[in-house]
């Protein structure tokens, strides 16, 4: 593929992110991000990934003949009223020729709105959602596509991953239980749900079952005591909000069992280990969409580099991922060339076949969600060890091996 990233060199960051300065040619590019709220530290990713892209491209003098700002609107708590109205200001916005976001509602029923409007749409957002919208229609969608790989990993590979490590003699399974605790939510509830048969279809037994409304936790200990009075081999809370899962970890290293302790996606966050510290070593952890910033990986680590060198803080899933998605955006408007042909530039995104920092983008044209496996977008796996999250599988990208956690006994 022809691609605008293969022809730039060096990056030379100027201030012309927002510009005030009147282009002819002037794109804007839409951000739906919580700018505000409990998931703001992501959001604040989001916008920092889209700025590095275009300040990249603006330097290099625009991409076929186009330069471009970026345009924010809050989400603030990923609720339909605050995603529907910040979706209907940046359509409504004069020059938003596209819309990225990491995640905007987790019901992803934006993609509604973008598909009304024709406006070409990239999320992260869940992709088990996305994909049950666009899947009655795809060719009604050409205009969105899901960075996000397709989830089933998150739901199905936790078991054998826990699986393998105990069979390497890193900890024992007594009795194969597991305690499992999800936030009411569509993203949450959807991967805790697959688990659930996941863990019972390879002979596991479940003593804990529960479910906490959706928003900030102030205190997780009486679940921990229920957790407690039948301490199972492993503990896994799908609650995505750093902040939650955080104090989590904290309350539970207050009194630690001896069990596993998995988090889903929280703790690629920089904040939750800023909010932890030594507490979190020894979590382990999964994702679809992280970074392969390993010499397996040219591109992760290329970008990865180029992040950490501009803010001087390492990306978490998005800071990457939403520089990702605005270069696919370029490479489409190179090919196009016309910002305002939105048919065009959603049909060449939909093409797309690249490298990209999470593995290899290609989408199902069934769905337009990005492919899953090894040899597309794979599920990683990440342990915490000394404040930093360590690579631990796939083979082929791991950057080290698992380590018992500190509060456990082989």
């Amino acid at each position: 593929m022809n691609s605008f990233f293969a022809k730039t060199s060096t990056f030379a960051l100027a201030t012309i992110l927002t510009t005030t300065t009147a282009y002819a040619d002037l794109v804007k590019i839409g951000i739906l991000a919580p700018l505000t709220g409990p998931t703001a530290s992501d959001g604040e990713e989001f916008v920092r990934g889209v700025e590095l892209a275009v300040g990249e491209a603006n330097a290099n003098g625009g991409v076929a003949g186009h330069t471009f700002e970026v345009v924010t609107a809050d989400v603030v708590d990923h609720s339909a009223a605050n995603v529907s109205a910040a979706a209907e200001r940046l359509i409504g916005t004069d020059g938003v020729h596209v819309i990225l976001t990491g995640y905007a509602s987790l019901s992803m029923f934006e993609t509604e709105l973008m598909a009304e409007a024709n406006m070409p749409y990239i999320p992260s957002g869940p992709s088990p959602q996305f994909a049950a919208i666009v899947a009655e229609d795809p060719d009604a969608y050409n205009c969105c596509w899901s960075f996000t790989a397709d989830f089933k990993g998150y739901e199905t590979d936790v078991t054998p991953t826990i699986e393998a490590l105990s069979a390497a003699g890193h900890f024992p399974l007594e009795n194969k239980t597991v305690a499992i605790i999800s936030s009411d939510n569509p993203y949450s509830k959807t991967i805790s749900e697959g688990m659930k048969v996941a863990f019972a279809d390879a002979g596991w037994t479940i003593t804990m079952d529960e479910l906490v409304p959706f928003g900030a936790v102030s205190d997780w200990r009486p679940i921990l005591a229920k957790v407690r009075e039948n301490a199972p081999d492993v503990i896994i809370n799908t609650d995505y909000i750093p902040s939650n899962a955080a104090l989590f970890t904290n309350q539970f290293k207050e009194n630690p069992t001896n069990s596993v302790l998995f988090l889903q996606y929280a703790p690629l966050v920089p904040e939750f280990v800023e909010l932890t510290g030594a507490n979190s070593n020894g979590v382990l952890y999964n994702a679809i969409g992280a970074t392969l910033n390993v010499d397996a990986h040219p591109r992760g680590k290329e970008v990865s580099e180029k992040y950490l060198a501009e803010y001087n803080i390492p990306s978490g899933a998005y800071g990457t991922g939403l520089y990702e998605q605005t270069s696919i955006y370029f490479d489409a408007l190179e090919q196009v060339g016309d910002p305002t042909d939105h048919d065009a530039i959603g049909k060449a995104i939909g093409a797309t076949k690249r490298p990209i920092v999470s593995g290899n983008l290609e989408f199902d044209p069934d769905t337009h969600v990005a492919r899953y496996g090894d040899d597309f977008v794979p599920v990683t796996f990440f342990q915490i060890q000394d404040g930093a999250g360590v690579m631990i599988s796939p083979e082929k990208f791991k950057g080290g091996d698992f380590v018992t956690p500190p509060w456990m006994t082989k």
